[in-house]
């Protein structure tokens, strides 16, 4: 297993994290995700150990806070030799002020997750998504308090646009608050959107990428391609209206291309598309959320796989999108390639 810094925190982070999503199967949304019981989550966290993983996260809002369970007591035996983010923000109860980063509710969820996760400290507490009715400057100071009180090491954001991080980081700098070390965000070989701004940002403020839905919410695991659609039955579609869209044809052209590879390496669709985010540039960690051990098992094998560099660029060729504005004229034209060349040579890989 390889080991990233995690942004400027100093912390090496496996490059194949593992996400408790699948833990516990609560509510519509997250028994689609998957059913885990503790059985075999302990197993699955075992496994993990065992190839190098040390990178586990959660969230509060994850099968009603079942996940943060269940991960507390599988890691609990390795509790002094792993890492465990999780994540706190969305809405899961009903009352009033139960949601957003004010003081008073952040404070709470926190102390909630700690006693759900069964440890004394969060190592990488990460804000689940961006609360317009807090002001930053107090939410920043209420982060830096938590640190300081060692309930939390290391804090992060997860799904915030770029200028929202810029802010917070900015207001950190002016006041000698913590900063941001973690940005978890959407990324794959079908959404490259992050590239844009995200990307960019991470590099300059020293912030590691982790990575959620690698493989396109499910997209590109290797079961579907231009003969074999998702079927209406499949768990996709009951969590469509979460999931980034993707152009059938693009999605198509972006699958014949994995098959090809698959061919010629030996690796599975999804093995592949893993490994090409393990190369790319910003990426800390790679979170890897499986319903079983089979899935599992199959998904550790990424960190394994060899790809050339012929291979590497038919990959990044099929996959490119236009970016919209501004961003578009960096990879218009005679700009592209000279473009890319500086991305792939400036960005510093952990």
């Amino acid at each position: 297993m390889k080991y990233n810094l995690l942004g400027s925190s100093g912390l090496k982070v496996s490059e194949l994290g593992f996400g408790a999503g699948t833990f516990g199967g609560k509510g519509p949304l997250f028994s689609a995700w998957g059913q885990t019981e503790q059985i075999e989550a302990n197993q699955m966290v075992a496994s993990c150990i065992d190839a190098g993983i040390n990178f586990f996260d959660s969230a509060d809002a994850y099968s009603e806070g079942e996940s943060e369970k269940m991960l507390g007591i599988a890691l609990a035996p390795y509790r002094q030799d792993v890492i465990i983010s999780t994540k706190v923000g969305i809405r899961k109860d009903p009352q009033v002020n139960q949601v957003g980063f004010s003081r008073d509710y952040l404070i709470r969820a926190v102390e909630q997750s700690l006693k759900r996760l069964n440890t004394d400290y969060i190592d990488v507490l990460q804000l689940h998504q961006f609360d317009s009715f807090t002001c930053l400057e107090q939410l920043m100071k209420s982060l830096d308090a938590l640190v300081r009180s060692g309930k939390v090491r290391y804090i992060g954001a997860s799904n915030f646009s770029g200028w929202q991080l810029m802010k917070a980081q900015s207001i950190a700098d002016r006041y000698g608050y913590e900063k941001m070390v973690a940005h978890q965000v959407y990324y794959s070989l079908i959404g490259r959107d992050y590239e844009w701004e995200l990307m960019p940002l991470n590099h300059d403020q020293h912030i590691g990428a982790v990575v959620w839905s690698p493989l396109g919410w499910g997209r590109l695991t290797g079961k579907f391609d231009r003969e074999h659609p998702i079927p209406t039955q499949s768990r996709l579609h009951a969590t469509a209206q979460f999931a980034p869209p993707v152009n059938d044809q693009y999605l198509y052209d972006v699958i014949d291309i994995l098959k090809e590879l698959s061919l010629s390496t030996g690796y599975s669709v999804a093995q592949i598309a893993l490994k090409w985010l393990l190369t790319r540039p910003t990426v800390s960690t790679v979170l890897i959320g499986a319903r079983n051990q089979q899935q599992l098992q199959d998904n550790l094998i990424a960190k394994d796989v060899i790809l050339t560099e012929t291979q590497l660029q038919r990959l990044n060729q099929i996959s490119a999108v236009y970016p919209p504005y501004p961003y578009y004229p960096y990879w218009n034209g005679q700009f592209s390639e000279r473009y890319q060349a500086l991305v792939e040579s400036s960005f510093i890989q952990n």
